[in-house]
């Protein structure tokens, strides 16, 4: 399915019409050799420790099996060192007795052999006991001593004598015993010191010593093979090697997916830095004309804190730090500026609460010291998200509660929508909860809540029939608008929203867990039924209500409901948890888990079709002209049915006869829908396939949407034709959800677990958190009347 690109094009060089595009191609690549000359040139002038860091690493590597040998011979090497040193001091020391340099009286001729065993004895004791009297240090017997001390550690405290056994005395004994070079503790006193004295490291000492030394080898080796597992360890090799993705084996070990994670993280690298040297403080970034705009006249900081998390997660303090910086420096709310009111809050309120809460729970993760405790800038996200959400709960102020779909930041002024007749979307005006709740709970500011969660009342009281809610609502009447009903645009995040308030509150709010049970039921009843060749599962829609026709199209967006499914079928546990919980499971979880893995291939299935690999914004399915109810004997496909070639065009795998994208639809916004869904399915039921799928999707990404010349990653106008067409736009979402959930994919279930966060819509993630006594459900659903509408 992914095959390595072509960027220049060479193999259709013989084509008609494709000289001047050559050409063109050729131009480019002569501007970008001198662009890379003036790097390599800039790059020449960097620090020799940079240098020199590179050279340790590249070393280090090469020697890693070796590792073990190196330290033994180390070890052996410092031994010996000692032995010589020994021996050369205590050379020199009787060298000095010999001359009567210690005893300048002594008698010049040799004692009787029989006395001098004796004699050495005696001078023995003269020399080396401690002085009885307060010492004088113009005494001569004192300068003696002096003089053997000075003797004696001459070659331990001078330089190194040179050779090999110099320099291992130099670098690898100076670690095994790092006093060698300094002076003794009392220096009045030299006879601990001297050959055999009780300065030199004694052979338990020495043995502690190497035994650290070779645990830190032992531990090292580890963290090279990945055995712990640490998300912040780092792949050997650039992502800018792209022979990596011709590669088709499968991931074996933890060390593996670690290597996987860090591609995600190089692609992140990418993805900044082009934004960051390209379009820096913009909100929109172009990558392929390397320019960037702004929505409004100072600047949102649309892309910088959609980001910011992500670059927490990551831990790329530098690029955190930098945008901290921005926030802190530039960033204005107080603007004359029409927003809309759901995109600024899951993203820009979402992003700068995110930042709050991991800079503060999670401080290891891109620490910097302005945001610790006590410091000046500790509240900096608080504050900009406090300041932000003042602006927003003008969009409240409305007749029946229902926000506007725009406020005025400047103006503080709620504004309804240009189209529609001014309703609002239905989704959107849905998919601000968890935000101001969480808010809510870290100032105390109880309107934030009751104004968020009078919305759930209003759109409840309307008693949607089997839970399903239209797609718009008008804020002056509380009431829907049109009838139109699907989980795609304007109708998905209300769902999501539903069972992640359940848990957001530690399941203090049981009655959004009962709305989400009722639509998850619509959803069985009304919108899912079977293509017709495979029996894939599907989601449709229902344009004209739920007595009108079945649809069988499904939005990119729609992806996001299996793992959302699995999310409540477990309630944030992993479903080896959830079974062995007492009175917890049952057969209606159990169908639920189903549905999503079901859902879940189909989903894969759109990026399989696809001749990039990379998923249509709306893909429909062939169904029978009698939709297959959802409750209907099934059978889904096994997962090697994606394995199926093409023979030809003309005749296609019998697979790709459900499928079907329209030209007008074929463009990928690299949406994070499916690659969300994995995640999920990973984390819950921890089936390898799902990270397997995720690694096949972000190879596709990078074989197709990443732009030459440094410019990071493009979305795609036309993604089913090689090659394909950009769109030069990169949506924040690529790195603020995309990019983040193929990192968590590939991570390690205890970074975020999810019975300890929720993420919004936007893949921030907040804390589950208590409510307190003001901070709780201020309403209750009214009795459901007959359910309308047919199956």
């Amino acid at each position: 399915m992914n095959r390595v690109r072509d960027p220049f094009n060479l193999h259709n060089l013989n084509r008609p019409g494709t000289t001047f595009a050559a050409i063109n191609i050729l131009r480019a690549t002569a501007t970008t050799a001198a662009v890379e000359i003036r790097d390599r040139a800039e790059k020449a002038a960097a620090s020799a420790a940079q240098q020199a860091a590179e050279l340790v690493e590249q070393a280090a590597e090469r020697t890693r099996d070796a590792v073990g040998a190196v330290a033994e011979a180390a070890e052996a090497a410092a031994k010996e060192v000692e032995r010589a040193l020994d021996q050369a001091a205590f050379q020199s020391a009787s060298s000095d007795l010999e001359h009567g340099v210690l005893f300048p009286s002594a008698a010049a001729e040799e004692p009787p052999e029989e006395e001098e065993e004796e004699k050495d004895t005696e001078q023995g004791d003269m020399a080396f006991s401690i002085p009885r009297h307060v010492p004088s240090f113009t005494d001569p017997a004192r300068q003696a001593e002096d003089r053997l001390w000075a003797a004696a550690t001459r070659q331990r405290v001078g330089p190194s004598s040179g050779g090999v056994l110099g320099g291992v005395q130099d670098k690898v004994g100076g670690f095994l015993n790092p006093d060698r070079r300094s002076l003794p503790m009392y220096k009045d006193k030299p006879y601990g010191y001297g050959p055999g004295g009780a300065g030199r490291p004694r052979p338990l000492l020495r043995k502690k010593r190497v035994l650290g030394f070779l645990t830190l080898v032992v531990l090292g080796l580890l963290w090279f093979t990945g055995i712990f597992d640490d998300h912040h360890e780092r792949a050997r090799a650039k992502l800018g090697d792209w022979r990596w993705l011709s590669s088709d084996t499968k991931a074996r070990s933890k060390a593996d997916w670690a290597r996987r994670r860090e591609r995600v993280v190089e692609a992140m690298e990418l993805s900044w830095d082009a934004y960051e040297r390209y379009a820096w403080g913009y909100d929109e970034f172009h990558p392929v004309s390397k320019t960037g705009r702004n929505m409004a006249p100072k600047g949102l900081g649309w892309i910088i804190i959609d980001s910011l998390d992500t670059l927490m997660i990551m831990n790329l303090t530098s690029r955190v730090t930098h945008a901290r910086e921005w926030i802190s420096k530039s960033l204005t709310w107080d603007q004359d500026q029409d927003v809309n009111t759901f995109e600024t809050t899951i993203r820009m309120l979402g992003g700068l609460l995110s930042a709050y809460y991991l800079s503060t729970e999670y401080p290891h993760l891109a620490p910097i010291t302005d945001d610790d405790v006590g410091a000046p800038g500790e509240d900096l996200y608080l504050e900009k998200a406090r300041d932000l959400a003042d602006r927003l709960m003008s969009a409240f102020d409305t007749p029946s509660g229902i926000p506007y779909a725009s406020v005025n930041l400047g103006k503080f002024q709620g504004l309804p929508s240009h189209a529609d007749n001014g309703a609002s979307s239905t989704a959107e005006a849905t998919t601000l909860q968890l935000e101001f709740k969480y808010l809510a709970n870290l100032t105390g500011e109880k309107d934030f809540w009751d104004r968020s969660e009078k919305v759930m009342q209003v759109l409840d009281d309307n008693q949607a029939p089997d839970g399903l809610v239209p797609i718009y609502i008008q804020p002056s009447t509380g009431h829907f608008h049109t009838q139109n009903i699907r989980l795609g645009s304007r109708g998905d995040s209300y769902y999501e929203y539903l069972i992640k308030q359940y848990l957001q509150t530690k399941k203090a709010e049981p009655i959004y867990q009962d709305m989400w049970n009722d639509a998850l039921h619509g959803i069985r009843k009304h919108l899912v039924t079977y293509t017709e060749n495979s029996g894939f599962t599907i989601v449709g829609e229902r344009p004209s209500g739920l007595e009108g026709h079945l649809s069988p199209k499904m939005d990119h967006l729609v992806c996001f409901l299996p793992g959302t499914i699995a999310l409540a079928a477990t309630e944030g546990l992993s479903e080896r948890e959830a079974r062995k919980k007492p009175g917890f499971w049952n057969k209606q979880r159990e169908a639920d888990m189903q549905l999503a893995r079901e859902l879940m291939q189909t989903c894969w299935g759109m990026y399989r079709y696809m001749a990039t690999g990379l998923a249509a914004e709306i893909t429909y399915f062939k169904i029978p002209s009698d939709p297959l109810p959802e409750s209907s004997t099934h059978t889904s496909p096994p997962d090697s049915i994606f394995d199926t070639p093409s023979s030809s065009p003309d005749a296609p795998a019998s697979w790709r006869k459900d499928f079907e994208v329209h030209q007008f639809d074929s463009h990928n916004l690299q949406r994070p829908e499916t690659v969300e869904s994995l995640f999920y399915m990973y984390r819950i039921t921890g089936d390898v396939k799902y990270r397997e799928w995720g690694w096949e999707m972000f190879k596709s990404f990078v074989n197709y949407t990443s732009v030459e010349d440094g410019g990071g990653f493009t979305s795609l106008s036309n993604a089913n034709v090689i090659p394909p067409v950009t769109k030069d736009n990169m949506e924040s979402f690529w790195m603020a959800e995309t990019l983040k959930y193929f990192y968590l994919l590939f991570s390690p279930e205890d970074l975020l677990p999810l019975d300890k966060v929720v993420f919004n819509t936007e893949a921030h993630p907040l804390p589950v958190f208590e409510v307190g006594r003001l901070l709780k459900t201020g309403w209750e659903r009214k009795p459901r009347t007959t359910a309308a509408g047919a199956a």
